[in-house]
């Protein structure tokens, strides 16, 4: 049976006192870090100075997650920043490959980020490069947006396709994550699951995540 991953997004936390909210997901297996541009999608949310410093103070490891234009000349600073995985869009990536191959040099995982009408056909021949395939399940750019379970075959092609390749590469999904859809993501294949306002909305963060957590393994179990 796998083992899940709950990695709490910090776009849900309180942005004037980031050291604290990190503090109250210490059960997490890492923190996701939104960064948007304003460009790739239609929100401005924070850069690599703010990143440098999460990543000075925080404890858990850093899952960065760039919804930027022209990744392939900014995902590397995240890596030398110290991020442990970071994600781009392939949908504004020139050169995946070489931008995967990059970060990994530079001791990061690399991630590929799937928009939900983004086929994954197409990129399958890339998993050898990646660690991470981040299935989107809401459009980019805004937290507390609702599942959506037309994601859900493309979670099952993404996993099958990593089943038969035998390659270690985690499958994330991110976007309306809760206890109540949690199960269906994982039942498709997912691994990895990203929760904003599901965490950081409850009054005991670190509750929720084993909650979390454990909604994923029964599904899992299931399997």
């Amino acid at each position: 049976m796998h083992q899940c991953c709950i990695n709490p997004s910090i776009l849900s936390a309180d942005f004037v006192n980031l050291e604290s909210e990190l503090a109250r997901i210490a059960s997490a297996d890492a923190v996701h870090v939104d960064v948007m541009d304003n460009h790739f999608v239609p929100n401005l949310t924070i850069g690599l100075p703010v990143v440098e410093r999460i990543q000075a103070v925080s404890r858990l490891p850093l899952d960065v997650h760039l919804m930027i234009q022209d990744p392939d000349r900014w995902a590397p600073g995240y890596a030398e920043a110290g991020a442990a995985s970071v994600t781009f869009h392939v949908e504004a990536s020139a050169a995946p490959v070489k931008l995967a191959r990059d970060l990994r040099d530079r001791g990061a995982k690399a991630g590929m980020a799937l928009r939900p009408a983004t086929a994954v056909e197409p990129y399958l021949d890339l998993l050898p490069e990646m660690d991470m395939l981040l299935i989107m399940t809401v459009e980019p750019g805004f937290g507390g947006q609702s599942f959506l379970d037309v994601t859900l075959p493309k979670i099952r092609r993404a996993a099958d396709a990593v089943a038969g390749s035998g390659l270690p590469v985690a499958i994330q999904v991110d976007g309306g994550v809760t206890e109540e859809t949690i199960h269906r993501a994982a039942a498709a294949g997912a691994t990895v699951f990203v929760a904003g306002s599901a965490v950081y909305g409850a009054e005991d963060p670190d509750a929720a995540i084993t909650s979390l957590r454990n909604a994923a393994q029964k599904a899992l179990a299931r399997d």
